[in-house]
């Protein structure tokens, strides 16, 4: 036990927290993608309501949102615990080190990008997760399922909401631009045959769950969806 306890709070524990969780919630925004982008069937959120009915109310899908939540947290707190560390650990730069030569900006930047995607899931709660599990929805569609695209359309009228969103998702991208690929080389899933693929992968997946995430606001705020 204290075996276990003194690995998992040592510097590669907590990096294999930080690679663990943020696969998981890799894992989260592909289905939490898949269900938003039922929007773009543009039949007035009937299709895009089935899915956020069986999101709300299937018991699976709510004890998950636990687990999401609880990673989410230790996500969060392991990398302000590994940022500091880092810190403490160099309080003064190097020198001589130029420290973009060998790391791309963003990966030096994970500290800011993910502080303004918190700041940016705090209001994305509000907006819609507060609404759809305590305070309530604004009635029922055609199909008598709750109404969350009715919320989407109400908040996403608004001009700074739609900029807000994409540029939570522009930080998102080159969040995961490091994140995707340093989560599998931190857990050891590196292999000179699938490295490249995941590489690969990982940059696509860092473009196209962004500009789909992106696309929804655009498309209700200019009228392209109704």
């Amino acid at each position: 036990m204290s075996q276990n306890s003194g690995f998992l709070g040592s510097s590669i524990g907590k990096k294999i927290i930080m690679g663990a969780t943020g696969l998981f919630l890799i894992a989260f925004l592909v289905v939490h993608c898949f269900i938003n982008a039922l929007i773009f069937f543009n039949d007035g959120g009937l299709t895009f309501n089935v899915g956020a009915d069986f999101m709300a109310h299937n018991w699976l899908i709510r004890a998950g949102e636990l687990v999401l939540f609880a990673g989410l947290i230790l996500h969060i707190v392991q990398a302000f615990v590994l940022t500091m560390a880092n810190k403490k650990a160099r309080p003064i730069g190097y020198d001589k080190i130029d420290g973009t030569a060998n790391s791309k900006w963003y990966s030096r930047s994970m500290g800011l990008l993910g502080t303004l995607l918190l700041i940016f899931l705090i209001i994305h709660l509000a907006h819609f997760w507060v609404k759809s599990r305590f305070t309530g929805l604004p009635g029922e569609d055609a199909n008598g399922h709750e109404n969350l695209y009715a919320v989407m359309q109400e908040t996403f009228k608004m001009f700074w909401v739609v900029a807000l969103y994409v540029l939570a998702m522009v930080s998102l991208s080159y969040h995961l631009m490091h994140g995707f690929q340093s989560a599998f080389q931190t857990l050891g899933l590196n292999h000179k045959k699938y490295t490249p693929l995941i590489k690969k992968a990982g940059m696509w997946f860092s473009i196209l769950i962004p500009v789909i995430f992106s696309a929804m606001p655009i498309a209700m705020n200019m009228g392209w969806i109704k």
